[in-house]
Order: C-alpha cells, then sequence, then structure tokens
C-alpha cells in the first residue's frame, strides 16, 4: 500500500467521504500465485516468486486498496507451526496443520512458543525484511501487523470438532489454550511491528468465531480478542470474519475494531445497524458465486446492487464478504473497480 492509499484509508476510517468509493481487496496465497502464474508451492517456498507476485498485482491494478498488502505468510501453517503442528505441503493445494493436541488434558503442557525462533514465524519476518527496501522501491510500504486468531489457531491444534466440543466438555483447559494463544499472538504481532517500522495496522482473521452463540462468544472470544486489540496502540485494526459475523458484529466496538471485513450473505444497512455506523465496513460482493464464478456483468450488476441498498457510503470500502477466492479473473476485478462509478 502506498502512501497516498494509506491516507485514503485512514481517512474513510475516520467517516470522511472520499470519491471515488474506495475498493479494496484481501488478498493471499489462495488466489494470488495462480493468477500470477505460478504453483501455491513456488509462492511459498521462493522468495523471489512471492515479492513478483505481489509488485505484479499492485501495478495491474494501481486503484485498489490491497490488504494488507505483500502478505507474507505460510497460509494456515503460519502460526500452529509455532506450536510443533506437522506441515503438510502439496504443489497447488493449500497447506494444512495436522493438530496436535489429541485430549484437553494436553493442554496443561503445551509451552508458549517464542515468535522469534519457533515454526514459520522468523521465516515469515525474514521474507518481509529482505524484501523492504525494493517493496519501498516500487512505492509502496508494508502496513499490517498480521495473524490468525486464537479460535482459528485452536482448531488447528486441536481439531475443529474437538475444539468446539471441548468449549462444553473442558471449559478451563480451553480457557488455559485461548491464554496461551493469546499470548504468543501479542508477542508476534509485537515482533512485527517493532521489526517493521512502516507498520500501523493489526489485522486478525478469525472465520471460526462465527460459529459459536452469543454467551460463547462472550466468554470464550471477546475477552482473548479484546487483550490483542487493547496491546496496540495503532491506527487501524482491522477484523476478518466471513463466516458468521453477526455473532461479533455488536461487539467490535468493544474489542476496538474500526475495520471489518464479514460474509456477504449479511447485508450492510444490518451490519451498520448492529456496529452504530462506527466502523468500516469492507464489502459486500459474493466472493465465489460473483466475484470467481460470474462474468464481468455479473460482477457490476452485484456492485450495483450492494450500492443501490445503502443511502450513505461512508465508512464504506467496496470489496467482496471474504478474501479474494481462487479462479478470480483480471477482467472481473477490472469490473468491479469500474462498477463503482
Amino acid at each position: 500500500m502506498n502512501q497516498p492509499q494509506w491516507e485514503m484509508l485512514l481517512a474513510v476510517i475516520r467517516g470522511e467521504r472520499v470519491e471515488p468509493l474506495p475498493v479494496g481487496l484481501i488478498i493471499d496465497s489462495p488466489w494470488l500465485p495462480n493468477w500470477a502464474g505460478i504453483s501455491i508451492l513456488d509462492y511459498f517456498s521462493s522468495e523471489s516468486m512471492w515479492l513478483q507476485a505481489n509488485l505484479r498485482v499492485v501495478r495491474e491494478f494501481p486503484d485498489i486498496l490491497f490488504l494488507p498488502g505483500f502478505w507474507s505468510e505460510f497460509g494456515m501453517c503460519t502460526e500452529p507451526s509455532a506450536f510443533g503442528a506437522r506441515c503438510r505441503w502439496a504443489e497447488n493445494e493449500f497447506p494444512f496443520a495436522d493438530p496436535v493436541i489429541s485430549d484437553p488434558c494436553q493442554i496443561a503442557s503445551l509451552e508458549k512458543p517464542d515468535p522469534a525462533v519457533h515454526g514459520f514465524l522468523p521465516l515469515v519476518l525474514k521474507r518481509l525484511e529482505h524484501c523492504q527496501a525494493q517493496i519501498q522501491e516500487a512505492g509502496h510500504a508494508i502496513r499490517f501487523a498480521i495473524a490468525r486468531g486464537p479460535f482459528n489457531i485452536a482448531s488447528f491444534l486441536m481439531g475443529t470438532t474437538e475444539f468446539f466440543m471441548g468449549l462444553r466438555t473442558d471449559p478451563e483447559a480451553i480457557h488455559a489454550l485461548l491464554n496461551r494463544i493469546t499470548d504468543m499472538l501479542v508477542d508476534w504481532l509485537a515482533l512485527q511491528i517493532k521489526t517493521i517500522p512502516t507498520i500501523g495496522g493489526v489485522f486478525l482473521l478469525d472465520d471460526q468465531v462465527g460459529f459459536i452463540g452469543k454467551d460463547d462468544f462472550r466468554a470464550f472470544a471477546l475477552p482473548y480478542l479484546k487483550r490483542i486489540y487493547d496491546s496496540f496502540d495503532v491506527d487501524v485494526k482491522f477484523f476478518h470474519n466471513d463466516a458468521r459475523g453477526l455473532i461479533c458484529a455488536e461487539y467490535l466496538l468493544e474489542m476496538g475494531v474500526n475495520l471489518f471485513n464479514f460474509s456477504f450473505e449479511h447485508g450492510l444497512e444490518e451490519i451498520r445497524e448492529l456496529t452504530g455506523n462506527r466502523i468500516t465496513l469492507l464489502g459486500n460482493i459474493p466472493p465465489r458465486d460473483v466475484l470467481a464464478g460470474g462474468t464481468p456483468d455479473d460482477v457490476r450488476r452485484s456492485v450495483r446492487k450492494t450500492l443501490d441498498s445503502i443511502q450513505d457510503t461512508t465508512r464504506l470500502i467496496l470489496s467482496c464478504g471474504g478474501g479474494v477466492p481462487p479462479g478470480v479473473s483480471t477482467e472481473n476485478i477490472q469490473a468491479l473497480l469500474d462498477a463503482r462509478f
């Protein structure tokens, strides 16, 4: 993200009217490698291929806010690897982290990782350090410290079904696990901010919190998410949950969030009402069925339908309801960009 784009993002978050309506997209390994003509494994394993793919997309679409921008990651293996998860890789499939906890009684002995030395986390930072000069030469900067959220990581460490069962059968152990993950995440985000001085935002992604009810959200999710965001004095506090975002929407202000990406299945006005129109919304085109599976005309129609559903376009960044999925074409992204006028 270049400096004018960063200033635009801050203006939108402050509630200022920005013309034309900003367009922003979350891009990472599910979409960018294949769009750039390389395999997912090449994208993860080659520093130069990763950099060239990211430079290519910001040059192809200079008017789009790519969020977080130059995302250094190893897919869903990134944070679980620090806890010792065995990671599985294929040439052109998403990597997967195997569980490390087979019984809740093992949680007590799970050590908190040091993000400076454990798993893929040091490699994530080294990639940013190695490429920072070239990113800046292209007129951009690294703006976000990024992590998956506590529920997301816990689901990989235990298995999704086992983790959610544990909320009922072993709540004390689950709290201990979430507390340990949260401690690590605060350290990890702080290390990113310390290492990369241009960072001015924190970005958490946690779809799993969308699968619980309000009482469980308040008990098991809110305290840990709030602690993470409260730990950092940054301008942008960005949260992604494109599962059932209605559960967390009314608590975003309490969490400290000021930018929210959510499921396309929720209307903009519905989310605005729940957030008191005090949080900038990133959405709300269907990502798979329209942006990936539709034609440019389908994308344009969806944009018009979305914009016609609201009267006030402040605190809005036009996007899809989630990250950019595999298979989205250049033509459809251009249609999204053009249809805002």
